[in-house]
């Protein structure tokens, strides 16, 4: 194992390797990669839905998502890796008049700043999804380029590209200890060895806040339970099918193996670790997926897992450097948009790692704005 490094990243997911790729990229230096697991993905990566949109309420999400959208369209071009974006779209349906204030207003943002969205009435939202039932619902917003991809595919590409570009990936490497001195980042100590160094970037996504008590440094990202269910093959759902999102249930489903991925959030629950799949969180998935999608009273479960968002108080990203030690980055808090932002988050950590202005404003990211109260939240957050 190495003992030197000028960087080390700390996390195996898909936003350390975006940020690895990005600075190898750059010729930054030495990048040391360090993961606890035997393998990569292993965390919230791996249990991702895989959706890619651009449809948010806050500005800054949205340029995110336009730069990592084009990111994935060039995927192979950038890393030398074949990973499918299936633009399909993303279709949000809305029957709540507050709901339908605030997606409008959206919209509008959206659309000045060149996002390619669009408002649906329910005839129209038929002609893309008929399946679905709109008795209920009012209007519709539609972006054709957001879509679907796997996450694995899009991961494995970032890993590949970076051990090309020369970054070394420590794994079973879980971090023990950062070493502070005079004020300054000075070393990581691993369970493989000690590795010196003058700057970490914290990617560790639910377990960012862990991190951050090692140099006394305060994360605000805490853990929170997701629940998603496959289905079976399903002759109605065609690969055109969108990515719908039922704004007012928090019902999410997009095509997943000939069959449909359904997903859901208990926004009622507080922070855990816990990613054991409970029975009744699977009934109340299935009771919301069937009153939006009726034909899937006849459906098969082939699997359900759970998972982890890594949520901030307002639901949006942190980047930036730790006010409380130096040589402290964090790259964390995506609060379920880790894999749709990685490319833009691996290349804004890069920039300003290597003292570049950041490609978009990122100031309402700054790991500062919780103490200062500067908050504006993600309402669209599913």
């Amino acid at each position: 194992m190495r003992s030197n490094a000028d960087v080390v990243i700390i996390g195996g997911g898909i936003i350390g390797f975006a940020v690895a790729f990005h600075l190898a990229k750059m010729k930054f230096g030495q990048v040391v990669l360090v993961e606890k697991e035997a393998m990569i993905g292993e965390g919230s990566t791996s249990k991702a839905a895989g959706g890619i949109r651009a449809q948010f309420a806050q500005q800054v999400n949205v340029e995110m998502s336009m730069i990592s959208q084009k990111f994935f369209k060039r995927f192979k071009q950038e890393t030398g890796s074949d990973a499918v974006y299936d633009q399909v779209g993303y279709l949000f349906l809305l029957q709540n008049e507050s709901d339908i204030a605030t997606f409008k207003k959206s919209v509008e943002m959206q659309q000045a700043i060149g996002l390619n969205t669009k408002l649906l009435e329910p005839k129209e939202i038929l002609k893309i999804a008929p399946h679905v039932n709109v008795e209920d619902i009012k209007l519709g917003t539609y972006c054709k380029d957001d879509g679907i991809a796997d996450p694995w595919e899009f991961l494995l590409g970032f890993e590949k590209a970076s051990r090309r570009l020369g970054v070394e990936i420590e794994l079973e490497a879980e971090v023990t200890a950062i070493e502070v001195s005079a004020g300054h980042i000075s070393a990581v100590q691993t369970k493989k060895g000690r590795i010196k160094t003058p700057l970490v970037v914290n990617c560790v996504g639910p377990y960012a806040k862990k991190i951050g008590q090692m140099v006394g440094a305060k994360v605000e990202v805490e853990p929170y339970k997701r629940q998603i269910v496959t289905t079976g093959e399903l002759d109605f759902v065609k690969p055109t099918f969108p990515l719908i999102v039922d704004v007012a249930s928090g019902l999410y489903s997009h095509n997943e193996s000939k069959g449909l991925l359904l997903g859901w959030g208990d926004k009622n629950r507080g922070p855990s670790f816990d990613i054991s799949v409970e029975p009744e969180y699977t009934d109340a998935i299935l009771e919301k997926a069937l009153h939006r999608i009726p034909q899937l009273e006849s459906a098969e479960i082939a699997n359900q897992w759970a998972g982890l968002y890594e949520s901030t108080p307002d639901h949006l990203a942190i980047i930036g450097w730790a006010p409380e030690v130096k040589g402290m980055f964090h790259c964390c808090g995506f609060s379920g948009h880790g894999v749709m932002h990685s490319p833009a988050a691996g290349r804004i950590t890069a920039e300003m790692l290597s003292g570049k202005e950041p490609s978009i404003d990122i100031g309402r990211l700054s790991p500062e704005r919780f103490a200062k109260g500067e908050l504006v939240a993600e309402t669209n957050v599913i």
